[in-house]
């Protein structure tokens, strides 16, 4: 079914509620419950599917206990029609035919802003909540990743929404969201560090202090280990703190702008930042919206790229940015939002990605360099949740815009995108030239960069066979990555040293680097999640090929993580690893969560008949 995007559920028309205790409206008006739990089932896989449903696929999933599942079907179908008050639903390909005035509260969870999910009644809820499919193990296997996508995306929301308030100077609203944020998932120090950051804002000093000291007792009970910087920096960060009179005008900002933007270019970091800081004040005193604007944006994408560990600090400029001038300027309040997806994106929240480059892709309209950008974010977005053929056009897209304004960096970073997406695809030829042309452009200006392409062309020798050539590239892009000191370097090439080891008949050895590269690439709270995955994925296959013991605990963590994120590829590998230590309804539901994606691997390794 295609998202909608509803501001609330209408008074008129059908309003579908599947979060907390599910319920069906219609006029505003409740309908009957159906009889049973599967016609509850059956509506939620129907909602949440991309494409038209099979009879047959739904009846092997829900009703493979009952003696005659085609006939449980249709009685189930006939209760469906009744509940939503249609007489549709009907042949051998079944798709939800909603009206556009239809309310889901999923969709306004997933695609809404972050107002219309705030007004979620079930936000906080499970879905179908309370219910539960013995007889359907591979249905629950599929509910259970849905129950971790949606809980999932209503962190991502709340999130969304604190900042957005703190951006406006609603502090206590915003602490009041974090504190909801916090309840939700105790245990991301990002969510810690955002309620400490509302709190010291709101004037709470002694509240941030406190916060940020049961944080520290938490995180060293249930995990053994302290927050990291991140915790700190919220206790003592504003986006802009004057330290002088800021009355020298339009030029001084563009000055502090200027020196701010050179420096971070040149790795002096704390310079850098405290010049954009210092552009901020002297911008707000000249009260020009685009130079506000401005300001903003450039030190919130230094925070997001050139600052590790400090993006969330980065999404409140960026926010502010929006607050203070998205209609003094367009292409700047475009790259604000494609800033704000990338952060998203980051932290594997596709949905809020999505939304914030359909929020910017108008505001872009005739900028090609900024709708490269967008087109980039976009299409790592889509191959991350492994749609490939989407990826893939948006990727070639960017190299196009890319090209014509003649951005060598953003098209190194877009031919290392479409290279990885190949890759991921099965097409080694075509991910080789891709790369080849991504590493050669990162060496004549961008070496920072070089590690991610590196390692990817190296996973191509891994695959075409030639062990020690990726071994050769693995070592160079470890090296370089440690050396610049980037999480996600170190752990993608890190992943790839221990593929060589396992190729070189060392499984031992590979856990142990995977097990060090996993660390390397999450040990900063805002790493490339999809890094862990890649990695976890590589562990868990040697880990259950060996029989070790701490295999299932390791597939529990790639579920989990593929799960919540909506990495789809990742979830159905993580599936295929529950199956191969013997849970049959995993191998089930790998099949039927492969059968959704274009990927001929993947369809092999679930044993997918080619028909």
């Amino acid at each position: 079914m295609k998202p909608q995007t509803p501001d609330e559920p209408p008074l008129q028309g059908l309003a579908i509620h599947l979060l907390g205790p599910p319920r069906v409206e219609r006029g505003g008006s409740p309908v009957p419950a159906p009889r049973g739990h599967k016609v509850w089932g059956l509506l939620a896989y129907l909602v949440r599917s991309e494409a038209p449903v099979s009879r047959k696929h739904l009846a092997g999933l829900l009703f493979e206990d009952a003696e005659d599942p085609l006939a449980a079907l249709r009685w189930n179908l006939s209760e469906l029609r009744r509940l939503l008050g249609i007489a549709d639903l009907r042949g051998d390909l079944l798709a939800l035919p909603l009206e556009a005035a239809s309310y889901v509260d999923l969709n306004a969870v997933l695609s809404g802003s972050w107002a219309q999910a705030l007004g979620v009644p079930g936000l906080d809820g499970e879905l179908l909540e309370g219910m539960n499919f013995p007889g359907s193990p591979a249905f629950e296997v599929w509910l259970a990743t849905e129950r971790r996508h949606l809980q999932a995306a209503a962190e991502a929301v709340l999130r969304e929404a604190a900042l957005a308030r703190l951006a406006a100077g609603a502090m206590a609203e915003a602490a009041a969201l974090a504190g909801r944020l916090v309840r939700h998932n105790p245990l991301d120090e990002n969510y810690q560090a955002l309620l400490v950051r509302s709190l010291a804002a709101a004037g709470d000093g002694v509240g941030a202090a406190r916060q940020a000291a049961a944080c520290r007792e938490l995180f060293q009970r249930e995990l053994g280990v302290q927050p990291g910087a991140t915790l700190e920096a919220a206790m003592r960060t504003v986006t802009a703190v004057p330290t002088a009179r800021p009355a020298t005008g339009r030029a001084a900002a563009l000055a502090q702008l200027e020196a701010g933007e050179a420096a971070i270019g040149a790795g002096a970091l704390d310079a850098g930042l405290q010049c954009l800081r210092r552009a901020i004040v002297e911008a707000d005193a000249t009260g020009d919206a685009a130079l506000r604007t401005r300001a903003r944006v450039a030190l919130g994408g230094a925070l997001v790229h050139a600052a590790r560990g400090r993006d969330e600090e980065g999404a409140t400029a960026l926010h502010e940015a929006l607050e203070v001038g998205q209609d003094a300027s367009p292409v700047l309040a475009a790259a604000a939002c494609r800033e704000l997806g990338y952060v998203e994106f980051l932290r594997g929240r596709y949905e809020r990605t999505l939304a914030w480059l359909e929020r910017a892709a108008p505001l872009a309209a005739g900028a090609r360099a900024e709708q490269a950008r967008i087109a980039i974010v976009r299409g790592a977005a889509l191959s991350d949740t492994a749609h490939y053929g989407a990826a893939l056009e948006q990727l070639r897209e960017a190299e196009t815009l890319s090209t014509a304004v003649d951005d060598r960096k953003q098209l190194a970073y877009a031919l290392s995108m479409l290279g990885r997406t190949l890759l991921l695809h099965g097409d080694l030829d075509a991910a080789a030239s891709a790369l080849d042309r991504s590493v050669s452009l990162a060496q004549q200006g961008w070496t920072a960069f070089v590690p991610w392409p590196q390692s990817l062309r190296a996973e191509v020798d891994l695959m075409r066979g030639d062990v020690n050539a990726a071994a050769s590239r693995f070592e160079l892009a470890f090296a370089l990555g440690c050396q610049i000191g980037d999480p996600c370097w170190e752990g993608i090439a890190g992943r790839g040293l221990g593929c060589v080891a396992i190729a070189r008949g060392e499984p031992q050895r590979a856990v142990e680097i995977f097990v060090d590269a996993i660390a390397r690439c999450v040990r900063l709270p805002d790493a490339y999640l999809w890094g862990k995955g890649y990695a976890l994925d590589a562990l868990c296959g040697v880990a259950v090929a060996q029989a070790m013991p701490q295999a299932s605990a390791w597939v529990n963590d790639l579920q989990s993580l593929a799960a919540r994120s909506g990495m789809r590829e990742l979830t159905a590998r993580a599936c295929l690893h529950r199956a191969a230590l013997g849970d049959s309804a995993s191998g089930a539901a790998a099949r039927l969560l492969a059968g959704q994606i274009d990927n001929p691997a993947l369809h092999a390794l679930a044993g997918l008949s080619k028909d």
